[in-house]
């Protein structure tokens, strides 16, 4: 069994920047493909960024690329997060999810085999 926690969430103005984090409890961090995915009120949970196990692989969603940056420390068992120039309609709860099965980045979130319980990003001035 694979802990999630997320951290770094909050309120942020329009334009502003947010880092979130989210450390797991495996030793075998390396061997899990990590993404992030969000969910707004009254809407799915959608697909933000993935990342494979080494790192030098990523994926983002069309409406984040360019704008969030995802990374990973395998010595510290993190990954992260870089949000910049947010939107109102980045507003969502924001969740990490680890993959056992897949090396590179994946955007199917049935696929993932883990997840956080989320930390709320609000976008408002």
């Amino acid at each position: 069994q694979v802990q999630l926690v997320e951290s770094g969430g909050g309120l942020v103005q329009p334009g502003g920047s947010l880092r979130l984090s989210c450390a797991a409890s495996t030793r075998s961090f390396s061997r899990y493909a990590l993404g992030w995915f969000r969910q707004a009120p009254g809407k799915e949970r959608e697909f933000v960024a993935a990342i494979s196990w080494s790192g030098d692989n990523t994926y983002y969603a069309s409406s984040v690329r360019g704008r969030f940056t995802i990374s990973r420390d395998n010595a510290k068992n993190t990954v992260y997060l870089q949000m910049n120039s947010l939107k109102p309609e980045d507003t969502a709860v924001y969740y990490c999810a680890a993959d056992r099965s897949t090396w590179g980045p994946n955007i199917v979130k049935y696929e993932y085999d883990y997840w956080g319980q989320g930390t709320q990003v609000t976008v408002s001035s």
